[in-house]
């Protein structure tokens, strides 16, 4: 079994995963359409979701200026990659929030 994995991964890590990227924002926002939709889903939680869409647009800007006048990946330039990722975390930590207090708002029915 752990042959079949490694040679799976093996054929995975030949084929170029831009395209995929690319296209992933399609399903992605029609989950944000149907999720802005929900109104028993609060604000902030639809805030954070689309913060995401922040995230990999900032990761793209600082991926070209990574390339571009760097010559280096983004994943080679720590400060970099670390102001990046930042905004995944801030959309994390808004999401965690919004659920927080959508918890929070909930009745407690004891019986």
């Amino acid at each position: 079994m752990n042959d079949f994995f490694l040679r799976f991964l093996s054929f995975l890590s030949k084929f170029d995963n831009t395209a995929l990227f690319a296209v992933s924002i399609i399903p992605y926002s029609v989950f944000l359409y149907y999720l802005y939709k929900i109104k028993s889903i609060n604000k902030i939680i639809k805030i954070g979701f689309s913060l995401t869409v922040l995230f990999v647009f900032i990761t793209i800007l600082i991926s070209i200026y990574s390339l571009t006048f760097l010559n280096l990946t983004l994943v080679e330039v720590d400060v970099l990659h670390g102001s990046a990722e930042f905004f995944l975390t801030l959309s994390d930590f808004v999401i965690l929030l919004g659920f927080i207090k959508m918890l929070n708002g909930l009745e407690v029915n004891n019986s």
